[in-house]
């Protein structure tokens, strides 16, 4: 069992920058990938970053690439979203969630999410 609590997130003006933390209880979050995903009024949930569990390189969805960051701190077990030159598309509710699957960019094979944190981006 793996339960994760999400923070860092707020009301930001565009070109800004806001970092997510998602704190995980359990001895096995090592062993988890573990992706960031947002989901904005109106819109599915959609897939933002991810970062396995052996480490190597991260994912990130096209419209993230260059200004979003993932990293993972197995010994605070702890993930991270650095999120520079925001713009006001990125408003939503970021979610952090646990798997154990390759299909990183599918929401639906991750087994453990938190609750959500909203980040909002004016213009």
């Amino acid at each position: 069992q793996v339960q994760l609590v999400e923070s860092g997130g707020g009301l930001v003006q565009a070109g800004g920058s806001l970092r997510l933390s998602c704190a995980a209880s359990g001895r096995t979050f090592s062993t988890y990938t573990m992706g960031w995903f947002r989901q904005a009024p109106g819109k599915e949930r959609e897939f933002v970053a991810a970062i396995s569990w052996i480490g190597g390189s991260p994912y990130y969805t096209d419209s993230v690439k260059g200004r979003f960051t993932i990293s993972r701190d197995n010994a605070k077990n702890t993930v991270y979203l650095q999120m520079n030159s925001l713009k006001p598309e990125d408003t939503a509710v970021y979610y952090c969630g646990a798997g154990r699957t390759p299909a990183i960019r599918d929401s639906g094979r991750y087994d453990y999410w938190g609750q959500g944190t909203q980040v909002t981006v004016s213009s």
